[in-house]
């Protein structure tokens, strides 16, 4: 069960553990109309241009044994070591995201901040990008699992960017009315919108008030910025501005990592503490953002032997979720449900992956349902936090 509820009856936001959901995975054929030959997340032609045979992007190999045949895509050349031919999913599939959201109330996930990127919000790629938003709302809906939309920024230029947000904001809400749905999640009265890429690299400071200037009135923001974000924005008072008028901060931490003792790889959890204080001094709620590891080999083609931050079977993730217990944050961010692009996933992924090269990560002979259920067990734990904290 979902944790308590806020305005007349909708989720509410705080409270929560809600994992990304991506929903950009694509095969040819399938019912987003992805054209003959793209493997959108899934694969790049090795010969540039087109031509040769396909090259994973992805570090990770979904586990389809609970799958019907028509959520299977056939992945030419690739197979597994029995020599059975390899499959992969479409998130664009409405059985597959019903089944992802089954999988999350199965193992008691609260739900998801499903990500919106600002780049194909409009343009070529909207038709195949908008026909997930529907199966998400659906899938939500009878599951009763909670969610909100997420913007990613990147790649947006910043004379475009409050614009393009404006545009899209006003589309969903007043013409989609995706914060009419009963499990839309709100907070104060707000509707929820979560807007990733606070980054001072990217854009001025003026910018990002632009942002928040338009959005606080309609909505309870909740800001993605950089982990290191108060060192970031030192002596930038535009930005020190822009920090303190988010509702929610959520410093995105993925690929943070330190040494620890034994040459193990710990998140870089030591901001976390005083990223904390900080909220409570401005009284922003802060949601700290857990990952299970990291490797993106594939996708940048670096060398099979580069190492990532190793999952720990587990533990890696664990270490995370114990500090934010010993903080006592009520609030948390898993990034993510579904990218295998980055091994970051935590829905299932199989131990018995393609044997062709390059080789994949995989649930390290755990059972593949094993970071639902880790996953599962410390959202009931941050509820009963929740509501120890009245």
């Amino acid at each position: 069960m979902a944790a308590a509820a806020d305005d007349g009856g909708r989720p509410g936001f705080a409270g929560k553990v809600l994992c990304g959901y991506q929903g950009w995975f694509r095969c040819p054929g399938d019912p987003a109309g992805t054209p003959p030959d793209t493997w959108f997340h899934w694969f790049r032609r090795r010969t540039p241009g087109g031509g040769g045979a396909l090259e994973p992007t992805v570090e990770m190999w979904p586990d389809l044994s609970e799958f019907d045949p028509d959520e299977l895509y056939p992945a030419p050349g690739f197979a597994h070591r029995d020599g059975r031919p390899a499959h992969l999913f479409s998130s664009a599939h409405p059985k597959t995201v019903r089944r992802h959201f089954e999988w999350m109330r199965k193992y008691g996930l609260d739900g998801v901040l499903f990500q919106r990127f600002l780049s194909h919000a409009e343009g070529t790629d909207f038709r195949s990008y908008a026909a997930v938003l529907p199966l998400v709302r659906r899938a939500a809906r009878e599951t009763g699992r909670a969610w909100c939309v997420e913007y990613d920024m990147s790649g947006a230029k910043e004379g475009e960017l409050l614009d393009r947000l404006a545009r899209d904001w006003e589309r969903l809400t007043e013409k989609e009315n995706v914060a009419d749905d009963p499990t839309y999640l709100y907070e104060k009265g707000k509707p929820v919108v979560a807007i990733w890429g606070f980054f001072p690299d990217r854009f001025s400071g003026a910018t990002a008030n632009r942002i928040l200037d338009h959005f606080s009135k309609r909505a309870y923001v909740v800001g993605g910025v950089n982990w290191p974000y108060r060192r970031d924005t030192r002596g930038d008072p535009e930005w020190q501005r822009a920090n303190r008028r988010f509702d929610a901060l959520s410093p995105w931490n993925v690929g943070h990592a330190v040494s620890a003792p034994g040459g193990i790889l710990r998140a870089g959890t030591q901001t976390w503490a005083e990223d904390l204080a900080e909220c409570a001094k401005t009284g922003q709620l802060y949601v700290p953002v857990l990952f299970p590891g990291f490797r993106w080999n594939n996708l940048k083609k670096l060398p099979p032997e580069t190492v990532g931050i190793p999952r720990r079977r587990g533990d890696f993730l664990r270490e995370q979720f114990a500090e934010a217990e010993r903080l006592g944050l009520t609030t948390l961010k898993v990034a993510m449900f579904d990218e295998v692009d980055e091994a970051t996933a935590i829905f299932k992924v199989t131990n018995d992956p393609p044997a062709a090269p390059p080789p994949f990560l995989t649930s390290e002979g755990q059972p593949t349902d094993a970071y639902l259920k880790l996953v599962g067990d410390e959202t009931r734990k941050v509820h009963a936090r929740h509501r120890a904290a009245g």
